[in-house]
């Protein structure tokens, strides 16, 4: 009998059931559950202290992170990076991490050299979501800041928009994906806090970059009171 991982289950034929954050890396760097890895150059994915108070989810890495195999080293890393100082959160108690881990893209130009950002389907961030799940249980951060519509989509479910949700203090029971939709945190409590804001790429597309720049910042800041 074949004891090869099926790819109907996605991802979750790889995740190993022991083993920390390290473990969840090396297995994924062979993951096939979905076929983005075909085209990918390697598979991205989460770098950051192993028992982070935040876990940042985007979408999934862009070309410079396809080539250098790191989350959040692209433009928008970078702007990402300046905000989160800004709202003095400090990036060394920060786990980055996508929700699809290979890159989408579309060959364009003379050569078709260029590579052009696709968003993942929603079959592509089923399959990827077991990783992301892991990666949450194994961190089991304070809190869980979600940058744009496919990372909403990936932790809360297809309802998602971030219009309605960013910038709101949410908070998550339990230490792995949401089962149930978040609630609103008006007071005190227990519970892992989950935030919602624009993907930093949406700024730097943005005809008013330093008014989308600072919205950004300023949700972040709703994340920074939560975490003191």
């Amino acid at each position: 009998m074949s004891t090869a991982p099926d790819r109907a289950q996605g991802a979750l034929s790889y995740v190993p059931a022991r083993g920390g954050v390290a473990a969840l890396r090396r297995a994924a760097a062979d993951c096939h559950g979905c076929p983005l890895y075909e085209d990918a150059t390697q598979t991205v994915f989460g770098a950051g202290p192993a028992h982070a108070r935040t876990v940042v989810v985007g979408e999934q890495p862009g070309d410079q992170e396809d080539r250098e195999g790191e989350p959040f080293v692209g433009p928008a890393g970078r702007l990402l990076r300046k905000a989160l100082a800004e709202a003095e959160i400090d990036e060394r108690e920060v786990y980055f991490t996508n929700a699809v881990k290979h890159f989408k893209f579309a060959p364009v130009g003379e050569g078709k050299k260029r590579r052009i950002h696709k968003a993942p389907s929603l079959r592509e961030m089923a399959a990827c979501r077991p990783w992301l799940e892991a990666e949450l249980h194994r961190v089991d951060p304070e809190l869980v800041l979600i940058l744009g519509a496919t990372a909403g989509k990936s932790v809360l479910g297809n309802s998602f928009k971030v219009t309605e949700s960013r910038g709101t203090l949410l908070y998550l029971p339990g230490a792995g994906l949401p089962a149930p939709a978040p609630q609103r945190q008006d007071g005190e409590g227990g519970g892992r806090g989950l935030v919602a804001t624009v993907h930093p790429s949406a700024v730097l597309r943005s005809r008013d970059r330093a008014e989308a720049y600072r919205g950004l910042v300023s949700d972040l800041h709703v994340a920074a009171r939560f975490l003191r």
